[in-house]
């Protein structure tokens, strides 16, 4: 039975979220939901975001999160003792509230799952939904490009199972990756989506039937039914929030590439 249209404005209309809320990282395999350990938090998180000038706050989440993804591409684990001393220079009044909003960035706009490793401060970084397309570049120079992939997957499923490419370059443009525009992260969005992912079997770029002028549409394609699920997908729209990754304070590539190169 195909998905009410209706919910898709969740995805295309950010501009109305109401403020951050942590992502809700649950059920993972080999992990649980990324949360920085009782010793890391001596104050409330709203007290931390209040008392921090947000131009440093945004620093502090970028360095995190050029930090975080650096261990996932060198598939390596990383503690709350790390990333305080490592990423904050040991703030650990601040370490709560930048971890979440770190965390929320990953997830959303990499596609990265930030996992607590059960009863220790250990986390380690996995693809998001099972998707494996950042898993597969052979370069390892790009960024992570699998959040962009969540959220044309959610598009399509919320319309029914097949979406009309303008709705869906519509619903990105409102995010801010617009159409015939290089994107820091995501380079050419039409390249990734209409020839990218499909030549690698993650979505399905079609005319559609009897159509005159000529309009296409999107589909699911047979590798993202493989690793992935129309179930596991209504979960992770559940648990997230309506943030998208125009709201983050985001690590260039190249400071992503120092990062790497440095270590």
């Amino acid at each position: 039975m195909s998905e009410p249209r209706k919910p898709k404005k969740d995805l295309q209309d950010p501009g109305e979220a109401q403020g951050p809320e942590e992502a809700q990282l649950l059920g993972a395999e080999g992990g649980e939901a990324a949360t920085p350990s009782a010793s890391s938090r001596p104050i409330s998180l709203r007290a931390a975001e209040e008392a921090l000038p947000q131009k440093a706050l945004n620093k502090m989440v970028a360095n995190m999160v050029r930090f975080l993804l650096y261990k996932y591409r060198a598939k390596e684990p990383t503690s709350d003792a790390e990333l305080l001393h490592t990423v904050l220079g040991g703030n650990q009044e601040y370490f709560p509230v930048v971890f979440r909003q770190a965390v929320e960035c990953v997830l959303l706009v990499f596609g990265i799952d930030v996992k607590q490793v059960k009863n220790a401060p250990i986390y380690i970084m996995v693809p998001s939904l099972g998707l494996t397309c950042d898993v597969r570049q052979s370069d390892g120079q790009g960024l992570p490009k699998a959040g962009l992939l969540v959220v044309v997957l959610s598009l399509i499923m919320q319309n029914g199972d097949r979406s009309p490419e303008e709705e869906i370059w519509g619903a990105l443009n409102k995010m801010g990756v617009c159409v015939w525009k290089e994107h820091s992260i995501f380079g050419e969005p039409r390249e990734l989506l209409t020839q990218v992912w499909v030549r690698e079997g993650y979505l399905e770029y079609r005319q559609v039937p009897d159509s005159d002028p000529a309009r296409f549409e999107f589909l699911w394609g047979p590798r993202a039914f493989a690793e992935t699920s129309k179930e596991k997908f209504t979960e992770y729209l559940l648990r997230v929030n309506r943030r998208t990754f125009r709201s983050f304070p985001l690590p260039s590539a190249e400071a992503v590439r120092e990062e790497k190169e440095g270590s």
